[in-house]
């Protein structure tokens, strides 16, 4: 039987994370999340990464747990906006990139252990830790990054943008048509699996 890919679920080591940083959460802001959540309702900011902003610059707050406190938001629809169902469909509402979106997850679906996740502006593979991502390209198709040397194949180019995704995903190549997902890159995404 051909492995299943596992979609909207954070990674083990994810997971501990997470749990870590929730269990020391009070201890290291010295508020209780239902304090925070008030406080947030404060905020003059209303995308992530300025929230997260405000909260370092006036509460003191690191990070990992300005993260856990947005990731709360989710249940009151202001979260940082990863694996809510609607993102997928309006992140790969064009047709052609949907297309190759669904050629790459078929790939990926064969291999054991892989989780997709969807963030606000790519789809992500992980195992232990992210090993590939897809963006839409605005001219039909997608940007696939990877956690590969370019120099390891012809198609794959340096990653010279900087992409939302993992800096650890060095590599990319651009896929216009799901034939292009093809045996060759099937064997590049596994030796992206392998080292994620």
């Amino acid at each position: 039987m051909a492995p299943v890919l596992t979609t909207l679920v954070l990674t083990e080591r994810q997971q501990k994370w997470f749990a870590t940083v929730q269990a020391n959460f009070e201890k290291n802001t010295g508020k209780p999340m239902s304090e925070w959540l008030e406080i947030m309702k404060t905020c003059p900011e209303t995308k992530p990464r300025a929230r997260m902003t405000w909260l370092k610059a006036e509460h003191g707050v690191g990070q990992n747990s300005a993260a856990f406190i947005l990731d709360s938001l989710k249940t009151e629809g202001a979260g940082m906006g990863w694996d809510e169902p609607d993102l997928r469909a309006a992140l790969w509402k064009e047709p052609g990139s949907l297309a190759v979106l669904e050629a790459v997850e078929a790939v990926a679906g064969r291999l054991d252990g892989v989780i997709s996740g969807q963030r606000k502006s790519f789809t992500s593979f992980s195992r232990a830790v992210q090993f590939a991502a897809a963006r839409p390209l605005k001219t039909g198709g997608l940007l696939l990054g990877v956690k590969l040397e370019p120099a390891v194949s012809p198609r794959l180019s340096p990653s010279v943008k900087k992409e939302s995704w993992s800096e650890r995903l060095s590599a990319v190549v651009e896929l216009t048509a799901p034939d292009q997902v093809d045996a060759d890159l099937a064997d590049l995404f596994a030796q992206a699996a392998d080292n994620g």
